[in-house]
């Protein structure tokens, strides 16, 4: 039986839980992933569970916080004027894509609210994920052909993410 090795291309199927139970993701929502090893394109643990399955085998693999989506920082907790941010709807729970400056050049990314004041919003950047263990159950569904660059990037409707580091939320 053909198992997964390094360089491989794969299809596979998954389910990201939060150690609540609560399912932050899943490929129902987005189809299949597909991906090829050893080019980084998903979290290093999430690849390593996949290296040596078998075609239609199912696993479950925890990763822990620092090694999915990072350790909170609380330094990513800021106040901003609320005056930069008339053209947007701010209330608590609410995803912002803010621009923020990083070696010279302008990002988007996204804070959510914490709290709004009359004059300020209290914004946090850290990933909607980070501290969290997560736990992937994981179908392999074929060892595949190379899949194209960049494939495999999306993101959940709920503030997840596929695991793959390249969609810019890991």
């Amino acid at each position: 039986m053909q198992r997964v090795s390094e360089n491989d291309s794969v299809t596979i199927i998954y389910d990201g839980l939060l150690s609540t139970g609560e399912k932050f993701d899943s490929s129902q929502d987005t189809g299949p992933l597909q991906f090829q090893m050893g080019t980084g394109g998903v979290l290093p643990a999430f690849e390593q569970a996949v290296l040596g399955m078998a075609p239609q085998e199912t696993k479950s693999i925890t990763v822990a916080s620092k090694d999915a989506y990072g350790l909170r920082n609380e330094d990513l907790i800021m106040t901003v004027s609320r005056q930069g941010l008339a053209d947007q709807p701010i209330a608590p729970g609410i995803i912002l894509g803010m621009n923020m400056e990083h070696d010279g050049q302008q990002h988007k990314v996204p804070a959510t609210v914490l709290s709004v004041e009359a004059d300020t919003v209290t914004v946090d950047f850290n990933h909607p994920l980070a501290g969290q263990d997560i736990t992937y159950q994981i179908t392999l569904l074929s060892i595949d052909t190379p899949v194209a660059e960049g494939a495999g990037c999306g993101t959940s409707s709920k503030g997840g993410c596929t695991p793959n580091r390249d969609c810019g939320c890991a």
